[in-house]
């Protein structure tokens, strides 16, 4: 799994899963391109990478709009040649029902969680394509193929990736571009403790992601780059179209692990 002579563009690469994989490509010897609109954490990033690793450039703009996305992924190819793996990883969480969303906070989320990803593949692809080839990597979340209550426009959108990630895989084969997608569970990142903080107990809700995991603890976004980076690589040159679960289990369990904890009659079998 080197990356030598590898383009690899991350949006939301700043922070949480994002960061931990501009980490993992740029150990792996990649040319990483970190895209966040948050500029000083953007930069922050590209300084620390540089010091262990490779080449690595944070460019700024924002990936729900299809002028600066155009503009900047055509900055991104000329500054460093080319483009070979995208990372369509930028998200946010808000929380709502289908009668408390307002299609503001509807079309923010399904912005930059979902068009995002089809505005960076729409002018990411023709730069693969004339290169011979690339992989694209989608970050889902096990909401993918499941759904929690009150967070309507998040599920949507994670929906929505896989369902792009297999448009994807099928329209482009034979370009030889490949499309995963990856299904995190709860991982512990800013954004995972900003929503613990927005409850009445935030320990209690960072306690009970920990619980909801078959091994009783949440992810770290080290675990998901890990997991991303093989999909990336040529390893996995036959896996495309896929939904990878990387999620600790939490979707294993039916009516999830506390169900599967609670006072259940004994299996005298």
């Amino acid at each position: 799994m080197d990356f030598q002579n590898k383009v690899v563009v991350v949006t939301g690469g700043a922070s949480g899963i994002g960061l931990a994989c501009c980490r993992e490509f740029a150990q792996r010897h990649a040319t990483v391109a970190i895209v966040d609109l948050d500029a000083k954490a953007g930069r922050r990033a590209a300084k620390e990478l540089r010091q262990s690793s490779g080449r690595v450039e944070f460019f700024s703009f924002d990936v729900s709009k299809s002028a600066q996305v155009a503009a900047g992924v055509a900055k991104i190819a000329r500054k460093l040649g080319g483009i070979d793996i995208l990372i369509n990883n930028a998200g946010i969480q808000r929380y709502a029902s289908a009668t408390t969303c307002t299609e503001e906070e509807w079309d923010l989320v399904l912005g930059v969680n979902l068009k995002s990803a089809f505005l960076m593949s729409k002018h990411v692809l023709p730069l693969m394509i004339q290169r011979g080839g690339g992989a694209i990597v989608n970050i889902g979340s096990a909401q993918s193929v499941a759904a929690v209550s009150k967070s309507v426009h998040y599920v949507v959108s994670k929906h929505g990736i896989l369902g792009l990630t297999r448009c994807l895989a099928l329209d482009y084969a034979r370009e030889n571009i490949r499309a995963n997608c990856v299904m995190p569970g709860a991982v512990d990142t800013p954004m995972l403790r900003w929503s613990a903080s927005l409850s009445d107990d935030p320990e209690g809700t960072l306690a009970a992601c920990n619980r909801i995991h078959l091994r009783g603890k949440m992810g770290k976004p080290e675990v998901v780059a890990h997991v991303v980076a093989f999909l990336a690589s040529d390893l996995a040159s036959f896996i495309t179209g896929a939904a990878i679960a990387a999620d600790g289990g939490i979707l294993v369990p039916v009516g999830g692990a506390a169900f599967q904890q609670g006072d259940l009659p004994a299996d005298k079998s």
